[in-house]
């Protein structure tokens, strides 16, 4: 004897489509949540509000702000150019800076970076590239690869096809976060032009804490270097000439290296000393071809790289050394002199 079919408006079934619909309808509500806040402004049809950087990894953030017809000009690199400060260098070099900059970038990102800035400023007056351990001590992959979760979906593809991205738990977050911004309950975090302090106040400056961060940093490669190495530019410098290549020659292109401490810097004669040398080598003949190019060396011993009071850890330089740097840069821009003995000029425009 066959068991009876189970009746149309069973209790089971009734549940289940209770919990399909519900199901539904909530995922919906999420999605057009999310797609309404935007949280990363990248939707063409999302409505106009009055949104901000929200993200902390920067890699979400900046195609938005490289859309923006607010600037003119652009500064990229790693943490260690995180603090050239837009508003600093906007009346003194004529020009509307966003600070592109992201932590750990990879060169690989900094091109991606360029490639959408220039789709939307074809014609920048300044472009500010900092060249640092990222294009001088090559990991591998870092020419290929980004070194954090990467959104290739924002970087040049068709704008609707971020709505196939937004359906993410991590997308829900940023848009809550972004919500609570719009509704006056988060404080802002990041900068409008990509400028945001990483670092602490001065006035928490603590010289004994940065002693024992010194001391537990990684020693530099002090093996003795291989012949011609010093001469031999990385491979990272056909990156940056291809990158340098793409703007236009009325384009001002600074190429320059932010401080870090001496102790990185490895001792004479080794593989550490070899590659920032081999680095300089390369960005100076890549300046010394190209038109309006700067090329500027802040790491020249001793001023800045050998006091541990001008740094918070070995890589990362102090404000007032910032604004250092930035009156320095604006006056080798503008073709002044640069009397500063913490500045090696490798090529002036």
């Amino acid at each position: 004897m066959t068991p009876a079919p189970p009746r149309r408006d069973s209790p089971w079934r009734r549940f289940c489509l209770m919990a399909l619909l519900a199901i539904m309808v909530t995922g919906g509500g999420l999605y057009l949540f999310i797609v309404t806040v935007d949280p990363w402004d990248m939707l063409p049809f999302s409505p106009p509000l009055g949104r901000i950087p929200i993200t902390s990894n920067a890699r979400y953030t900046m195609p938005a702000l490289a859309r923006s017809p607010r600037f003119d000009s652009v500064i990229l690199g790693t943490s260690t150019s995180r603090l050239m400060q837009p508003a600093v260098l906007d009346p003194a070099l004529d020009a509307h800076f966003l600070n592109m900059s992201m932590n750990s970038a990879s060169p690989w990102e900094q091109a991606r970076e360029l490639d959408i800035f220039l789709r939307h400023h074809p014609r920048p007056r300044i472009v500010m590239i900092g060249i640092d351990a990222a294009w001088c001590h090559l990991r591998p992959g870092s020419l290929t690869t980004p070194n954090r979760p990467w959104p290739e979906w924002m970087y040049g593809h068709p704008a609707w096809q971020g709505y196939l991205h937004m359906a993410s738990l991590y997308a829900l977050q940023e848009a809550a976060n972004q919500f609570l911004w719009l509704v006056g309950l988060k404080t802002r975090l990041f900068g409008s032009d990509g400028y945001t302090s990483f670092v602490p106040p001065d006035s928490q400056y603590d010289p004994a804490r940065v002693r024992t961060i010194f001391t537990r940093w990684g020693p530099p490669d002090n093996s003795p270097a291989p012949p011609g190495m010093a001469d031999t530019p990385p491979a990272s410098m056909d990156l940056l000439a291809a990158m340098v290549k793409r703007m236009p020659a009325s384009t001002i292109k600074i190429l320059w290296f932010p401080p870090g401490s001496s102790t990185l810097h490895g001792v004479a004669g080794s593989v550490a000393a070899a590659r920032l040398q081999a680095c300089r080598v390369g960005v100076g003949r890549l300046a010394a071809r190209t038109p309006q190019a700067l090329a500027l060396d802040f790491n020249r011993p001793p001023v800045l790289t050998e006091n541990r009071d001008n740094f918070w850890d070995p890589l990362h330089y102090r404000q007032f050394v910032a604004h250092r740097i930035m009156t320095d840069i604006a006056t080798a821009t503008r073709g002044g002199r640069v009397d500063d003995p913490a500045v090696d000029i490798l090529h002036a425009r």
